[in-house]
């Protein structure tokens, strides 16, 4: 398991952008040498956790909860042979694009140690908007992708440090409950019935994620 690449992203001005400002950074690029991986504060006022990777809409991306995005390339790679087109590292807008790591087959609270010094915990599943449909240029992209179910994994910073491409990912803990990436993903979307069995991976779980689920079980019952 190991780093292909890790990806930056810029400030851009675009038409697609559901944000006020008119500017994203979801166009993610590969870099070279190493990069800073830092806790980057709360939601809304931090941004991302790594050093020099634009968030250009706050209330919603970033924080320290979903300071780093990860993406698996064999996840890449399916949707290049569903959509006929090449899919660079980076291309849905993920800091990490990851190898040989079952990236929407975590566990919630799982955690990964990548390269020598950087340890990141699995929050949750990345929920699609109207931008990453625009940056993919693809008709219905929010529905196709929601459907697949593999929406890759937010992360937040435990030990900060630096990474660089080709770093190597381990296990470091992999919490005893059986509440994955995909099954929240599913829960908050597709599958509200769901929500409940989010409940065992308590305060791993992004907190906006555990709210819903709580309101959910006081609301319906288990």
């Amino acid at each position: 398991m190991r780093l292909l690449s890790v990806n930056l992203g810029r400030a851009k001005a675009v038409p697609y952008t559901d944000n006020p400002a008119g500017v994203t950074g979801i166009d993610k690029q590969p870099v070279d040498g190493p990069v800073r991986v830092a806790a980057p504060g709360p939601k809304g006022v931090g941004g991302s956790g790594l050093a020099g990777d634009a968030v250009c809409k706050l209330e919603h991306h970033g924080g320290d909860d979903q300071a780093v995005y990860a993406m698996a390339r064999e996840d890449l790679d399916e949707w290049e042979r569903e959509l006929g087109r090449s899919l660079a590292h980076g291309a849905f807008g993920e800091n990490l694009t990851t190898e040989g790591l079952d990236v929407s087959g975590a566990r919630i609270g799982e955690r990964w140690r990548v390269g020598p010094a950087v340890v990141l915990e699995v929050t949750s599943g990345r929920i699609p908007c109207r931008t990453f449909q625009g940056h993919l240029d693809e008709k219905g992209w929010v529905k196709r992708f929601t459907r697949r179910g593999a929406p890759g994994a937010y992360l937040r910073v435990i030990e900060p440090g630096e990474i660089r491409a080709g770093d190597p990912v381990e296990i470091a803990h992999r919490p005893d409950h059986d509440v994955t990436v995909a099954l929240q993903f599913r829960a908050v979307t597709v599958e509200r019935t769901l929500l409940p069995r989010l409940l065992p991976a308590g305060e791993a779980l992004h907190p906006e994620v555990l709210r819903q689920a709580r309101e959910y079980v006081a609301k319906h019952g288990v």
